[in-house]
């Protein structure tokens, strides 16, 4: 099935997703790497995104990461900024229960949305943005076939230190053979 893996299951992202979103949203431990800003937001804040950007933009498509065992919504993935024209498309993944941390689920999530993405929905070229202390996602993202395009340098600070975004992207063709040789 083009939504399930060995453990995991992505279900499209509903609007009663979003208080366990909102949750996930507001974890700093969870959003030190992956979200630039690490703002604290207000419940109606991610209800308007979750409604606008979510749900209802043409140019987004989100899910939900489902620990199929257990049946527990342990994360989210997301293909945004969409270009149905040139067929490009940003990739996010975020996983907001950390016991899932370091465990393959979200390889497997990101597996999956790349499926859908490159086998479904035929797009060209799948990009993202990683920051370069984030060892265990560029290793995962090299894995699975992505490169490095480029980085913006010392663009983002944390900790008391000035960290690269590294930007990253896999064409269809690549992806397609990565997965041929790891069959």
């Amino acid at each position: 099935m083009l939504f399930e893996s060995s453990r995991v299951r992505l279900r499209k992202m509903t609007e009663e997703d979003t208080e366990l979103y909102h949750k996930w949203r507001n974890d700093i431990e969870v959003m030190q790497s992956t979200n630039p800003s690490l703002d604290v937001y207000s419940i109606e804040a991610t209800k308007e995104f979750v409604d606008t950007v979510i749900l209802n933009s043409p140019h987004s498509k989100s899910y939900i990461i489902m620990d199929k065992d257990n049946e527990i919504p342990i994360g989210i993935v997301s293909l945004v900024n969409m270009d149905y024209k040139n067929r490009n498309a940003e990739c996010i993944i975020d996983i907001g229960e950390k016991e899932y941390w370091g465990q393959g689920y979200g390889s497997e999530g990101l597996k999956l949305l790349l499926d859908f993405a490159f086998y479904e929905m035929n797009l060209h070229r799948v990009s993202l943005k990683v920051f370069s202390f984030n060892d265990r996602a560029i290793r995962l993202y090299n894995r699975i076939g992505f490169q490095e395009e480029g980085k913006s340098r010392q663009s983002l600070f944390r900790n008391g230190d000035w960290h690269d975004i590294i930007h990253m992207g896999l064409l269809q063709k690549e992806y397609f053979e990565t997965q041929i040789k790891s069959t």
